[in-house]
């Protein structure tokens, strides 16, 4: 199909399309929940929790879409397959998953019912309506991200415009008349004197580094369906666009974390975002905010979820070619919807390790992509820094489990170990190990190198 799309430039209007896509197969169920709650643990501390997410929530995302342009790589396959084809196919499937059906994709359609539809039925039909709301939200999934060739047009120029209009109307309304002043609000122990740190972590929940390496051949399939075929030039235009939408999206989160702040002028700290969002626009605007609400997460998490299944079916299908397209596609709406109805408390408990574990790998991998250049793709290097990284991400991820694995004797032999690991208190103990990986790594390719020089044999340094 790509050899009959007509080569062109882009217009402007093109990369305000392809930007405002971008933001939407981004900005979806966690974006809208996470940081509000993030604002009402930090309180008056807000600024600083701020900071430290907009590392992990916008800047990470972005050198993840910038780590596919620098290595015009067209999936998450492409990016570990420095480490080798076996590695790069299991860090493939443990993304897609995490982000696709057993975590991220179903919580697109679980915040879509808590936050805008379970006011509106009584609690002994929450599940039955669950149940409907799931199988109608995962079917208009299938039916919108069917075409690969619409995604684009049906998401950037239809969907997200709507979304936007109707969080604009909700800001307007709210920031014309706080419910308190963010810096004089209370902010919980954690985040008194760690809101950095804890703003940081807190930016793993949005999954978008991870979904920034997943989505990476949806949005090159996209770029190449505008004409762009040429890799150089996908990359260029990728690069860009991803710079405009993930810097507004930075912007709507310090305003989503100001808003949390503020809210506990009136209310208390909630047990998650979605229920503050709720809160908050019924008391503004009562049940037409509640409707507004609605549609507004129905449509935020209906975009992210087209990009989600679309991403998982585009990439396994082309490294599981026994299944087409279409087909992956209803594998992974089947069991996104399955998962769905667990509910929204229960998929963030266990995603959390997970996501404990994949980070820290995810990160790696990034700044290994972007450097790349400078040791010529090196697998040594790769090998050094993983290996350095996973370690800790285990004993983070064992950390992070429900208190029935957590607290079990096998978990507190693991926090025993844990505990003489630098910044292990603040969950950053991957960090000074990835460090010394990167050392390590460089130096024996640097010794490579000199060998290679001085011999004059050509000594192998990719897999």
């Amino acid at each position: 199909m790509l050899n009959r799309v007509q080569k062109r430039n882009l217009t402007k209007r093109d990369y305000v399309t392809l930007s405002s896509m971008i933001f939407a197969l981004f900005f979806g169920a966690g974006n809208l929940i996470f940081p509000l709650h993030l604002g009402q643990l930090a309180g008056g501390h807000w600024g600083t929790a701020a900071v430290g997410f907009l590392v992990t929530a916008v800047l990470l995302p972005l050198l993840s879409v910038l780590a596919v342009c620098v290595t015009k790589s067209k999936g998450v396959y492409d990016i570990g397959k420095p480490l080798g084809a076996t590695f790069a196919v299991v860090f493939m499937v443990l993304i897609h998953f995490t982000i696709g059906p057993f975590f991220g994709t179903p919580r697109t359609a679980t915040v879509s019912f808590t936050v805008g539809l379970a006011p509106f039925f009584p609690a002994k039909y929450q599940s039955l309506a669950l149940l409907l709301f799931s199988a109608a939200f995962f079917g208009l999934a299938y039916y919108l991200s069917v075409e690969q060739s619409k995604i684009m047009a049906r998401v950037g120029k239809l969907l997200n415009p709507l979304f936007l209009l109707l969080l604009v109307a909700i800001f307007a309304v709210a920031f014309s008349s706080p419910l308190a002043h963010a810096g004089s609000t209370s902010a919980t122990a954690a985040y008194q004197t760690a809101g950095f740190t804890n703003g940081f972590l807190q930016g793993y929940n949005t999954m978008d580094a991870l979904a920034g390496l997943a989505l990476g051949v949806t949005i090159v399939t996209a770029v190449n369906f505008m004409g762009q075929t040429d890799p150089n030039k996908a990359a260029w235009v990728t690069a860009r666009a991803g710079f405009f939408s993930m810097s507004f999206e930075g912007l709507i989160y310090v305003l989503l974390i100001l808003l949390g702040a503020q809210s506990l002028g009136q209310f208390k700290l909630s047990d998650n975002g979605g229920v503050a969002f709720d809160q908050i626009v019924n008391h503004y605007m009562g049940s037409v905010g509640q409707a507004i609400l609605a549609v507004l997460i129905i449509t935020t998490c209906l975009t992210t979820a087209i990009g989600l299944v679309a991403a998982f079916a585009q990439d396994f299908h082309k490294h599981f070619g026994f299944l087409s397209y279409k087909a992956w596609l209803r594998i992974t709406c089947l069991a996104s919807f399955l998962t769905a109805n667990v509910g929204l408390n229960q998929i963030i408990a266990w995603s959390t390790p997970v996501l404990m574990f994949l980070y820290p790998l995810a990160m790696a991998l990034i700044f290994l992509s972007i450097l790349s250049p400078l040791f010529h793709k090196s697998s040594v290097v790769y090998v050094w820094v993983v290996v350095f990284t996973v370690v800790p991400a285990v004993f983070d991820m064992v950390a992070a489990f429900p208190a029935v694995v957590s607290q079990s004797t096998f978990g507190q032999a693991m926090a025993h170990v844990q505990s003489f690991l630098p910044l292990a208190s603040s969950g950053m103990d991957w960090l000074v190990p990835a460090l010394v990986g990167a050392v390590f790594g460089t130096a024996h390719y640097l010794l490579l190198q000199r060998a290679k020089t001085s011999t004059g044999v050509e000594v192998p340094m990719k897999r």
